[in-house]
């Protein structure tokens, strides 16, 4: 059984900037984390590599320092890492995300199970994991809270789906592709000796030539949306505190809404 687990980095949420030219993410540079989402699909691999002896590879695009990232989930415990990093792969949207990730997981068959987070920090979209599933032309399953089982035999999975009222449990063919919540697992630290193998593993980089694929649909110019302009809230002004007995209170407050015509 081989398991992928596509990952991103993101930036610290306090240190978001944003390219004005491109009106993109400036990931270069900038001190990041896994995304905290992604750590669930890992430690759900991990646990099915040892329920059943699975191999499991984690997979990232983006720029060098996303290595930084994928030695933390070796570190964890997944056996081998890949990054895509190309020049021609900035400013991607998620169709053009999924693009170049499905390129490498068609490189990287046969493949049993991706998991993926539920969604990035950084854009919040959650279009990723079912784009990337759509581009393989496998099914998909997404907001996973929990696995059932797995048959290898059968080639199938039975999963629950949450939803906002309970949850689905659903039967899949494999290969498949699963997107999961953090309901789904508690993700475990890093181990001292998955430390060390993670500094000395040799992590292969592809590009674009080494995918293959339609130079076209990478980055920026394979992205179908696009940013056309950012700007920030304004910053709002110093509320007021009222004193004094509640009726008073109370009229002088309809009085001010009134005056403002928002009653």
């Amino acid at each position: 059984m081989k398991i992928i687990v596509c990952i991103k980095q993101v930036p610290e949420t306090g240190n978001v900037k944003i390219d004005p030219q491109t009106h993109t993410l400036i990931r270069s540079g900038v001190p990041s984390i896994i995304n905290p989402l992604d750590t669930y699909a890992i430690e759900e691999a991990l646990r099915w590599k040892e329920k059943l002896g699975a191999s499991t590879l984690v997979l990232s695009m983006g720029p060098p320092q996303a290595e930084e990232a994928l030695r933390e989930a070796v570190s964890m415990g997944i056996d081998q890492a890949l990054l895509l990093t190309d020049r021609r792969f900035a400013g991607a949207d998620t169709y053009a995300t999924a693009y170049t990730l499905s390129l490498a997981i068609r490189k990287l068959a046969p493949y049993d199970l991706i998991f993926c987070g539920k969604q990035a920090i950084d854009g919040d979209t959650a279009q990723v994991g079912p784009a990337l599933a759509e581009h393989l032309g496998i099914p998909h399953i997404a907001y996973v809270k929990k696995i059932e089982d797995i048959d290898l035999q059968k080639a199938t999975v039975r999963a629950h789906r949450l939803m906002e009222d309970g949850y689905e449990i659903l039967d899949s063919r494999l290969p498949a592709l699963l997107t999961v919540v953090k309901e789904i697992n508690e993700p475990r630290f890093p181990s001292l000796k998955g430390k060390m193998r993670a500094k000395k593993l040799e992590i292969p980089i592809w590009g674009a030539d080494d995918l293959g694929g339609e130079v076209a649909n990478f980055g920026l110019s394979g992205s179908p949306t696009q940013v056309k302009g950012i700007f920030a809230p304004p910053a709002r002004g110093k509320g007021e505190i009222l004193t004094g007995e509640a009726p008073l209170i109370a009229q002088t407050l309809i009085e001010r809404l009134k005056a403002q015509k928002i009653i």
